[in-house]
């Protein structure tokens, strides 16, 4: 009994420590956990729905997952797990993607014929491929790529992965930056079982929900109403259609504010009369990354 209980105190502490991503380790996830997390563990799953899992399971405290690219646009298969998720956003974190042509030691630049990688990430670095003369190979992950070439042993076959995944698996760094835009970033956000409690007084605030309006005309239009009544900014709306028939459209937004604020507060409640009946879902509130952080200063009247 007793090295049970210490077995399941061990295997909690290890859980309390971990962050889960989706992808192989070395991917550009496993940097961004590494980066925002450098003291926790990470571990790799194949979906975005296992790492999801994993958190809601107990068996990691938290997930990052890619909402957004600057280049390639949103990732859209996050967007039909919201819905039933019962974990709650607590940060956002913002990746510069690094990528790298990785190869076998020993392997010259002008030796390599090929390089696997995953398709936006190949896209990302069209122009370096031709002039390099280099044919793309799609592949499902990048660290997966830099890994199988690692096996396969092939010289004249790269990978465009990350120099973390180089190094883990044995492999040469033979150009490093070579996407075709340097402003190449990731916006990910951070999942776990205990909502996060910012102080919107000390720091700026983001909220998050989902909501699906009533099928009645210029519904949206009075749903979002309330927002620009009550000073509220809209920083992120979308919206995708769900159901058989494709007849409503659910949306995902993020706003400035925390819902103590009593502008939120009124935004919210309106938004609330306009949505369909328990349509409405607060996914968290978070504080506002350092990297869009410009000019906010603390609110100096009480609920602002």
């Amino acid at each position: 009994m007793a090295k049970a209980q210490a077995g399941k105190a061990k295997a909690n502490t290890k859980a309390s420590n971990t962050i889960a991503f989706q992808g192989e380790p070395g991917a550009n996830s496993d940097m961004a956990c590494r980066a925002a997390f450098p003291d926790m563990t990470t571990v790799g799953f194949p979906t975005f729905e296992t790492a999801m899992a994993t958190v809601q399971a107990g068996r990691a405290r938290l997930a990052m997952i890619p909402v957004e690219n600057s280049i390639a646009g949103r990732v859209a298969d996050l967007h039909s797990l919201l819905p039933h998720t019962r974990l709650k956003i607590v940060a956002e974190h913002f990746q510069r993607v690094e990528h790298c042509l990785v190869a076998l030691p020993g392997t010259p630049l002008k030796a390599i014929k090929s390089a696997k990688s995953h398709v936006q990430a190949l896209a990302q670095c069209r122009n370096f491929l031709k002039e390099h003369h280099i044919q793309p190979v799609v592949h499902g992950d990048t660290a997966g790529a830099a890994r199988e070439i690692a096996e396969i042993g092939d010289a004249s076959v790269g990978a465009i992965a990350s120099s973390l995944a180089a190094r883990l698996y044995g492999l040469k760094v033979l150009a490093k930056n070579i996407e075709d835009a340097d402003h190449n970033t990731t916006r990910m956000l951070v999942f776990s079982r205990e909502a996060a409690e910012p102080d919107w007084r000390k720091e700026p605030c983001m909220t998050a929900f989902l909501f699906r309006v009533k099928s009645v005309p210029a519904a949206l239009y009075k749903a979002l109403g309330g927002f620009a009544t009550n000073g509220v900014n809209i920083v992120k709306l979308e919206s995708y259609l769900s159901g058989a028939h494709f007849e409503q459209a659910q949306f995902y937004a993020e706003v400035e504010g925390h819902p103590e604020q009593r502008g939120l507060q009124l935004a919210l409640e309106e938004l609330e009369f306009f949505s369909q009946k328990s349509e409405l879902k607060l996914l968290g509130t978070f504080p506002t990354n350092p990297f869009r952080r410009k000019g906010w200063e603390a609110p100096t009247r009480p609920g602002t």
